[in-house]
């Protein structure tokens, strides 16, 4: 009996994560016709790009036991900035996606500073970060979001637009296929891989597997950790400037919200295929479990007020089977 109910909660860890989308995605199939279409299925897909890009970053900060809450600040500075590029200064490509990305590298070497230098813990060091970034973005922008034409100080309207090129990168189709779609799957497949087939890869999952050990190993953890903040910064700042392709402005604080669907996919992504630490095929599955309950509960037309609960749930029962398997392996 005792060997069977093992066996259960093993297939449990393994596949439950990915049964519960299963079963998700047929329950709102069931309940509306128009769920299980591919035009709906490509903007659940196109829903959670931004959130996908943001959560690799933070799945890079949890592989060197780290934690970065600044991502959702990133995505909102390099939202704006990306948008004021074009529509305040009227930059071209190459100053509208560099300067951005040069911000959000900025910041992820601060935060590791903060935190491998000066040994502040992780939380705390890329907490301050969270409120000082948002203070510069809010600053930057005097509190508004980035628009053609919207009214300037001095009475005057922005000379500049959102470039058709721009927005191609988040509202454009390659084969029907939607271009933020096509960057999410090239992004998960190359950091997959990254992550799984390198010696860089192996050597950030030891660092954070056990720092001491790692470090009388002789591996940098330090050098790593860095990168790790750095990466997850960097893709956070690029998932800020898919964001801005894809509504065409600079929404001001559009990126409060990114932070915490990243880091339930993030989480959820422990248990997928009963990985039992973060991974990057697994904060995708996560993220796609988001998408499909906010997308059904809006075609459902659930009241907003109950997404987050929703989320919540989700978040704790995925961390309560991956905690459980991880207290039954030390016994």
């Amino acid at each position: 009996m005792e060997t069977t109910r093992s066996g259960f909660l093993q297939l449990v860890y393994k596949y439950g994560t990915v049964a519960v989308v299963v079963l998700v995605i047929l329950l709102f199939s069931l309940l509306n016709p128009y769920f299980f279409t591919y035009d709906n299925i490509t903007d659940i897909l196109r829903s959670i790009s931004i959130v996908t890009f943001v959560a690799v970053g933070v799945t890079f900060s949890l592989i060197v036991g780290g934690f970065d809450l600044s991502v959702g600040s990133i995505v909102s500075l390099t939202t704006v900035i990306s948008a004021s590029m074009m529509v305040w200064y009227q930059q071209g490509a190459a100053v509208t996606l560099l300067v951005p990305i040069a911000a959000s590298l900025l910041i992820g070497l601060i935060n590791a500073f903060l935190a491998v230098k000066i040994r502040i813990p992780d939380l705390l060091a890329t907490l301050s970060m969270l409120y000082i970034v948002n203070g510069i973005h809010t600053t930057y922008s005097k509190g508004y979001s980035i628009y053609p034409n919207m009214p300037m100080e001095d009475g005057s309207t922005a000379p500049g637009v959102i470039e058709p090129w721009f927005l191609w990168l988040g509202q454009g189709e390659i084969l029907s296929v939607p271009v933020p779609v096509l960057l999410t799957f090239l992004l998960v497949l190359i950091t997959h891989i990254y992550l799984t087939y390198t010696k860089q890869g192996r050597m950030l999952y030891m660092t954070g597997g056990n720092l001491e050990a790692a470090r009388l190993s002789g591996i940098p953890v330090d050098r790593y950790r860095t990168l790790a903040y750095v990466l997850s910064a960097l893709f956070a700042g690029l998932g800020g400037i898919l964001l801005a392709a894809r509504v065409g402005t600079g929404q001001v604080n559009s990126g409060g919200s990114m932070l915490m669907d990243a880091v339930a996919a993030s989480f959820v992504g422990f248990s997928v295929f009963g990985a039992g630490k973060p991974n990057v095929f697994g904060t995708f599955i996560g993220a796609i479990l988001i998408g499909v309950l906010l997308n059904g509960m809006t075609m459902l037309n659930l009241p907003y007020y109950a997404y987050d609960i929703i989320k919540g749930i989700v978040l704790a029962l995925a961390l309560a089977v991956t905690y459980y398997q991880l207290r039954a392996r030390k016994k």
